[in-house]
């Protein structure tokens, strides 16, 4: 197979034009300890209370107590392979979970992933976990008491 330099050249060329970079970037962390659904990790100084956080291994977990050095995210997943020296990234995503009509009667672990085989929950809008009470005034003036049986 002979390739003239022009149909190298042409080669060449098609192939930058078509060539698109993808860089991605992540603030990063380590694990410095683990105990009881618990990791602290260190180097994520930009974090928000909140945010989901992913370590290497594919498992989340959530930020939840932002020191200037250390966070501690409490993980939703086994520990068994997150360990001190673990690398956890950012998502810049805080933690929202599906809601509306159709996740009524379904059955979501804690991240709203249905679990129920009954396939995807097809939810139009999500929330955040923690989220402002509605005001005083826009909140339902109780009409019937809950009775609890004490």
């Amino acid at each position: 197979m002979n390739l003239r330099p022009e149909e190298i050249s042409a080669i060449i060329k098609e192939q930058i034009k078509s060539y698109r970079s993808r860089i991605e970037l992540y603030e990063t962390g380590t694990v410095i300890l683990v105990g009881d659904g618990i990791a602290k990790a260190h180097g994520l100084r930009n974090c928000v209370a909140n945010e989901m956080l992913e370590f290497a291994d594919g498992s989340v977990g959530i930020a939840q107590n932002l020191e200037d050095e250390v966070v501690s995210i409490a993980v939703l997943s086994d520990t068994a392979d997150i360990h001190e020296g673990t690398e956890v990234h950012r998502t810049g995503k805080v933690v929202s979970v599906p809601v509306g009509e159709e996740m009524l009667g379904r059955i979501v672990n804690s991240l709203g992933v249905p679990i129920d085989g009954k396939g995807p929950t097809n939810a139009k809008a999500t929330r955040p976990i923690e989220s402002e009470a509605p005001g005083i005034i826009r909140r339902k003036s109780v009409s019937v008491p809950l009775q609890t049986g004490i």
